[in-house]
């Protein structure tokens, strides 16, 4: 058996060594590795380091712990590494920054910490940077604008401090940029001229930005304004190749959810929990692809945009605790697709609309808007007419259906008003001849008809 067939028995072999139960790896067989794909096992201590052939590394989902060690930078071949989901901690080497092969690096999970290398070379081919869920500090290296076929970055969930990477603008492929929760300030600034021509997924959530939102690149987000255009397509296309699908970690429907498989049509806004200031910018309503949108936890004023209308892919808005002010626009019933939504912690007035999606959301959608009122509400609107409702019959009041008792206490107020008027009249004038006729001829007739009734009595008179 010669060198290429054995390497291409051990290629296969290995990558169905996945999704086991195994606790060592001492015993395999490195040399000629080309792909290795370890991930969720039973594997724990230190990480192993793949034969200097290997392309593809997965050990991911396991309970490895200590350092990388620097061997690993002998490793020069690597295109595909993902040490995600383990609890390996210390810095990151510098080598992976000089690498002109290396794809993806997937990191997330761990307890690494220190700075970002500042080392990514020019002409590298680097695809995917994820180091999300480490302890990472310091600023974001500003050589990532070498990284020109960088698609996914995502910082989230460490402790960098910085101020907004207006530079990443550069980036042309750069479809999610990921900065939750970390320590960024400042308001955010746009001195380039490209507007991320490609982003789709945006999240700047938990953080400590300022100022008003940034119009400038929200109204040139080209990609989230023509995705619909791939929902022709009969098969859905994911982010990533034939061996690493990307993934992350999203806000939606108020939950936080992990998507393994990333649709190139999901399209997501995230900018909750800052200190944004000003007015919504009219023209979100032109990223007509977006499935989810959140500016919750902000200071923002005006009033919710009847614009929004154009939305119609939208299957979550979050407004919540701002303050904003006037009324809930109507025409935001149109979004058929909108399963989740929340205004609550404003200042907004007026009725609740209704129809469509907007008759199943709760009342907990609406919190805290003391202004609002109608369903789901207990509180009705002032200005609601009730239809009219017939006197029901009573068993205590004995009148006839139809009536009720303010029409009998007007007829007999009337009533009393009359009499009493035309006893005044009498008391001023006294007889009134009129009066006096009326009564008299009515006496006289009766009387004369009652003699012309009575019976005759008989016999003679003696």
């Amino acid at each position: 058996m010669g060198v290429e067939t054995e390497v291409v028995l051990i290629y296969y072999s290995l990558k169905s060594f996945s999704h086991n139960f195994l606790a060592s790896v001492e015993q395999f067989p490195w040399k000629y590795l080309l792909f290795l794909d370890l991930h969720s096992n039973m594997l724990q201590g230190p990480l192993p380091i793949p034969s200097l052939t290997t392309t593809f590394y997965s050990i991911s989902n396991n309970s490895l712990t200590g350092a990388i060690p620097f061997s690993i930078c002998n490793v020069s071949s690597l295109e595909i590494l993902n040490l995600s989901h383990n609890n390996l901690s210390g810095i990151i080497p510098r080598c992976w920054g000089n690498s002109k092969k290396l794809s993806v690096l997937d990191l997330r999970m761990n307890s690494f910490h220190g700075t970002i290398p500042n080392t990514f070379a020019k002409g590298n081919d680097l695809r995917n940077l994820n180091i999300n869920g480490n302890k990472f500090k310091g600023l974001i290296p500003q050589s990532l604008a070498h990284c020109q076929k960088l698609e996914v970055l995502d910082l989230g969930n460490n402790m960098i401090k910085d101020t907004f990477p207006y530079w990443l603008e550069t980036l042309p492929g750069l479809q999610v940029l990921v900065l939750r929760s970390n320590r960024f300030h400042g308001p955010i600034s746009s001195k380039e001229k490209y507007f991320f021509p490609k982003l789709r997924i945006i999240d700047l959530s938990n953080n400590s930005f300022t100022g008003p939102l940034p119009t400038r690149w929200i109204e040139n987000l080209v990609a989230m304004m023509n995705a619909n255009e791939s929902k022709r397509e009969t098969i859905p296309k994911y982010m990533g190749d034939e061996y690493y699908q990307d993934s992350v970690m999203v806000t939606m429907k108020g939950l936080n959810i992990e998507l393994q498989k990333i649709l190139t049509i999901f399209i997501t806004i995230d900018m909750s929990s800052n200190r944004f200031q000003g007015e919504i910018p009219k023209s979100i309503g032109k990223l007509t692809s977006l499935i989810v949108l959140n500016f919750s936890h902000n200071n923002l004023t005006g009033h919710i945009l009847s614009s929004l209308e154009n939305l119609k892919e939208l299957e979550s808005l979050d407004l919540s605790s701002n303050n904003l002010t006037g009324e809930i626009p109507s025409q935001l019933t149109s979004l058929t697709f909108l399963s989740f939504l929340n205004f609550s912690q404003n200042h907004l007035v007026g009725h609740i609309p209704q129809g469509n999606q907007f008759n199943t959301f709760q009342s907990d959608s609406y919190n805290g808007n003391l202004g609002l009122c109608g369903a789901p509400l207990l509180k009705k609107c002032s200005d609601d007419k009730a239809p009219p409702t017939l006197f029901k019959e009573d068993n205590d009041t004995g009148l006839a259906s139809g009536f009720k008792w303010k029409a009998v206490f007007i007829g007999y107020g009337c009533g009393m008003i009359f009499g009493l008027a035309i006893g005044y009249l009498i008391f001023l004038t006294g007889k009134p001849e009129w009066l006096v006729r009326m009564v008299e001829g009515k006496h006289y007739k009766k009387v004369k008809k009652s003699r012309r009734s009575a019976p005759r009595r008989g016999g003679r008179r003696i």
